[in-house]
């Protein structure tokens, strides 16, 4: 098997001169040690640390990153690596999209979420004081090194709100993933386990896939935004404390409810997501006060347009499509069948 020595050397290519190495404080031994096994490839290899989770999301951390690229002189011909999960991802791809317009990106992930989703799929950016991902680019790094042993030590409740990207390809696209986590959930999210490779793979393939055909979100890509229009709301009103996945489970059971208030999804599709969500131990609830609060957030969403929400939702399972603009009696209503 190829070492992750020797997939950066592909990623990364002969011509890139200096390298920035991006990372969690969590994951200060480990990119130490990627520093050292490149750094005689290079004329200078540099680490950067920055706040972890969406505390790094932020123009001011972005900023940072751009100060050491300029004190260092870095050209078209350098790199930025980014190891960590998703806000370091999004953040990392963001700056190397916007030094000089653009240099070499490549992604370890270190988290399900951002093996799944954040790594993959070109999005970067940073977060706002009004809303999630306002700031950011479409961006596709050179590469992206997969390596499930990153997961070792994981805390229970990182690696399974990570899951809940991937439960939401089992509900837009591949219902075999609901499939392997009804049967069994601890296997399913057991990151040495057959079943847990398998709903991984999936999800990568599903969303490569998707952004291979629209990377700017133009049209098919738009569904992967399932649960995502109240979670970002979320995110927002709890100031980023909840973890990304967390919030996305609870929106993507709202737009469950949703669906089925608009006579779009049967009871048993939409009961099914209460039970795998639950299966999972994720949240499926938010206090019923807040909806003026989430309303006010949503209509800011880069999913809107104008003031006109949009919302992915499902005619059955593995079949999503765009409820534009519904009534607004209609999204209390549904808000109310999930309020705590």
């Amino acid at each position: 098997m190829r070492t992750l020595d020797d997939r950066l050397d592909e990623l990364l290519g002969d011509r890139v001169e200096q390298l920035l190495i991006v990372h969690q404080p969590s994951l200060g031994a480990i990119s130490e040690e990627v520093r050292q096994l490149l750094a005689p490839k290079y004329r200078r290899v540099l680490m950067a640390e920055i706040p972890d989770a969406e505390a790094g999301k932020r123009v001011q951390v972005a900023e940072f990153l751009w100060q050491i690229m300029g004190q260092s002189d870095f050209t078209r011909s350098d790199a930025v690596l980014a190891i960590g999960g998703g806000a370091v991802t999004d953040l990392g791809g963001w700056a190397a999209a916007s030094w000089l317009r653009g240099i070499k990106v490549v992604h370890v992930p270190t988290t399900v979420l951002g093996m799944v989703d954040a790594s993959i799929g070109g999005k970067t950016g940073v977060n706002t004081n009004e809303g999630k991902n306002l700031v950011g680019a479409f961006y596709p790094p050179a590469g992206v090194v997969v390596d499930f042993d990153a997961l070792a030590g994981l805390p229970r409740n990182e690696l399974v709100t990570g899951f809940a990207e991937a439960v939401k390809t089992g509900f837009i696209h591949a219902p075999e993933i609901l499939d392997l986590i009804e049967a069994d959930p601890d296997r399913a999210t057991d990151p040495e386990s057959d079943e847990f490779r398998r709903i991984i793979e999936l999800s990568i393939r599903y969303k490569l896939d998707v952004t291979a055909n629209d990377l700017t979100e133009q049209g098919g890509r738009e569904m992967l935004n399932y649960g995502h229009t109240l979670g970002h709301a979320i995110e927002h009103a709890e100031r980023y404390q909840w973890r990304h996945g967390a919030a996305v489970s609870v929106g993507m059971r709202y737009a469950a409810e949703l669906a089925r208030l608009s006579g779009r999804l049967s009871d048993e599709d939409a009961d099914r997501h209460l039970r795998v969500l639950e299966l999972l131990g994720l949240p499926t609830q938010y206090p019923a006060g807040r909806w003026p609060t989430l309303l006010s957030v949503m209509k800011r969403d880069k999913k809107a347009r104008g003031s006109m929400l949009r919302f992915v939702v499902l005619d059955e399972i593995g079949k999503p499509t765009i409820m534009q603009a519904p009534d607004e009696s209609m999204l209390f209503a549904a808000y109310q069948e999930i309020g705590s």
